[in-house]
């Protein structure tokens, strides 16, 4: 061995190689694996010494740690690290870090968007006019004044706050439910039932886990408002899709905008794919040519900045410090 670092990318459809230039010019060695199981990741593991791990889809589990003894940092392409089970990342001393900042714009701009498409009937419009119809009131009339329409936002993290400032400036009134974030901004903060009681619109910016997994479903649906609209451009695992589709069915919901979902491709056989008051969009939010083209570079130059002893401070984990030193003089 030359004492060059290794770094290995266990999986990635970018269709770019720009995270390999990266660590190559600070000298690590890239492995690419090719690999999207937890299998297919052990054994691609095998012989390789990565110091470091860059995953986007494959599952980084607790053998696949342990296949991969000097790992030290695990890179996530994107910002959701559900498929990481950084628990045992934490109690093996490995720091695990997202890439929060690639595409912030990018998503905020996609969920304005799709929520612009509910509130204002765009969809109904158009439809009206493809049958032959010119009939202002009459294709939409829940058209909203966004004046008097509540948007609720859950979870303000740098999107959710961003969707949250950018709706007010259209004029919305806008509410939000972080429990971690701190009271006395410009978005008043309130309890999650209470936003989903007046809100007209909600809109979901929270992290999936083990407490949000399935957030929306039919007890919290049946607390929001009658004909609320549902936009989810954060993670498919947050709302029970069966639920809200009833919900829509039956009109309990009055309409949906939904960029994920709870397995991706969306399956032909989802009702989501024939309800008219729903639009749909292929886990898209996040891109664009420029987002496309950071992704990978961030990803890479966190791995080199934590290899390198710098700070990262997208890292999720911040506790693994007081288990690396245990796990140093073992």
């Amino acid at each position: 061995m030359d004492g060059r670092p290794t770094v290995a990318i266990t999986d990635s459809n970018l269709a770019s190689s720009a995270d390999e230039d990266i660590l190559r010019e600070a000298g690590i060695t890239p492995v690419r694996l090719h690999a999207i199981t937890e299998d297919d990741v052990i054994a691609a593991l095998s012989g390789v010494p990565a110091a470091a791990l860059i995953v986007q889809w494959a599952p980084v589990t607790a053998a696949v740690l342990d296949a991969a003894p000097g790992c030290r940092f695990v890179s996530r392409l994107g910002i959701g690290y559900e498929m990481i089970d950084v628990a045992s990342a934490t109690r093996r001393g490995v720091a695990v870090a997202n890439t929060p900042d690639y595409c912030v714009d990018e998503v905020a701009a996609h969920t304005l968007a799709m929520m612009l498409w509910l509130v204002r009937g765009l969809g109904q419009f158009d439809a009206a006019i493809r049958a032959g119809k010119w009939a202002a009131a009459a294709a939409y009339p829940a058209a909203a004044r966004p004046a008097d329409t509540v948007i609720g936002v859950v979870g303000i993290g740098r999107i959710g706050s961003r969707v949250a400032a950018q709706a007010k400036a259209l004029g919305f009134q806008v509410i939000a439910h972080d429990p971690y974030a701190a009271p006395g901004g410009d978005i008043p903060l309130t309890s999650l039932e209470n936003l989903l009681r007046s809100s007209h619109v909600v809109t979901l910016h929270a992290p999936l886990t083990a407490e949000t997994r399935h957030l929306i479903r039919a007890d919290t649906i049946a607390l929001m408002r009658p004909r609320a609209l549902l936009v989810n451009t954060c993670r498919g695992g947050l709302i029970d899709e069966a639920a809200a589709a009833a919900a829509l069915q039956s009109g309990r919901l009055g309409g949906a905008a939904l960029d994920v979902f709870e397995t991706e491709p969306l399956p032909e056989s989802s009702p989501l794919r024939s309800l008219p008051n729903v639009l749909l969009s292929p886990h898209a939010a996040w891109y664009s040519p420029a987002s496309l083209a950071a992704l990978p570079v961030q990803a890479a130059q966190q791995v080199v900045a934590f290899l390198a002893g710098l700070s990262v401070p997208s890292i999720v984990n911040p506790e693994y410090l007081k288990h690396e030193a245990r796990v140093s003089t073992v």
